[in-house]
């Protein structure tokens, strides 16, 4: 695979790393970024490969609920600027669509897109997202959506229109439920419990964890120890219930909740743009930064 200018570049905005490290490292991976920033963190090159994924799209997250609150529905509409992601014609588009969401069983975009805008009419999404497209003069889509149902409650918090979290908790309180949505905007877990990591996930951090112990040259039972409490930080970082809550962090959310007698039964979080390249902002500091000041 050819490696491009591009390529390299984003390589060195994940990672930090110089221009030829950045090159070199593609070069052995034949082009796969994935795993040239694996082999880089292994190494002890990769600064910032752990950064989330970088905003590549303008656009808002929109959240619906039902009136009695226990169906919520979130999505991500996109856009190319940030001045149409303000526009009221495209807010209303999006606002329609997540709309449609909330209302219907749609499991997909694809079939979300092939379904009328508003009750009782023709026009599907997808034809008024292409009415939009020139009426605007900007390409724009619907990325992703997500509907959750519950017996419990729901809390949803939107940090302006970039970030948008949804909480399915059992026991606890409103004030509580919207705290934990804070909290997730800000220090964005992967997961609720460590059980819920992701095995594949969890081997990959093990194998870059192990491949950097050994380099500090111990002898192998103290290399062990120094893998498993690694293992254990790295677990703490990426869990909800594991991280230290935002809002007091001498404790964990998971006392903060047994404390509450609540459970977080699934959370999701959108984050316009996550994971397609565009400079990055800090959202989530800015989240915590604001929760601190409350």
């Amino acid at each position: 695979m050819a490696i491009t200018a591009a390529l390299v570049k984003e390589l060195r905005q994940r990672t930090g790393a110089g221009m030829m490290e950045c090159k070199k490292a593609l070069v052995e991976t034949d082009g796969d970024i994935e795993k040239a920033i694996d082999n880089m963190r292994k190494s002890g090159q990769a600064k910032a490969a752990k950064k989330a994924g970088r905003i590549a799209a303008e656009g808002v997250i929109v959240i619906q609920a039902s009136d009695d609150g226990r169906k919520v529905a979130m999505a991500e509409v996109n856009c190319e600027t940030d001045f149409v992601a303000k526009d009221e014609n495209f807010l209303s588009f999006a606002n329609a669509v997540v709309g449609r969401v909330l209302d219907s069983d749609v499991a997909d975009v694809e079939a979300l897109s092939a379904m009328p805008l508003h009750e009782g009419e023709d026009t599907t999404v997808e034809e008024a997202r292409q009415a939009l497209v020139s009426k605007i003069g900007e390409n724009m889509s619907v990325r992703r959506f997500v509907r959750l149902e519950t017996d419990g409650q729901i809390a949803s918090y939107r940090h302006g229109v970039r970030i948008g979290v949804l909480v399915d908790m059992a026991g606890g309180d409103e004030e509580l439920g919207r705290d934990l949505a804070m909290h997730i905007a800000a220090s964005n877990p992967v997961c609720v419990e460590e059980k819920d990591v992701p095995a594949e996930l969890l081997a990959k951090e093990k194998e870059i964890i192990e491949v950097q112990a050994r380099e500090s040259g111990k002898p192998d039972n103290i290399i062990e120890k120094m893998v498993e409490g690694r293992l254990r930080k790295y677990l703490s970082e990426v869990t909800l219930t594991g991280q230290p809550f935002v809002k007091d962090p001498d404790t964990t959310v998971g006392k903060l909740l047994k404390s509450k007698d609540a459970n977080v039964n699934e959370f999701v979080r959108f984050e316009v743009g996550e994971g397609i390249e565009k400079k990055q902002e800090n959202f989530a500091e800015e989240v915590a930064a604001q929760m601190r000041g409350q």
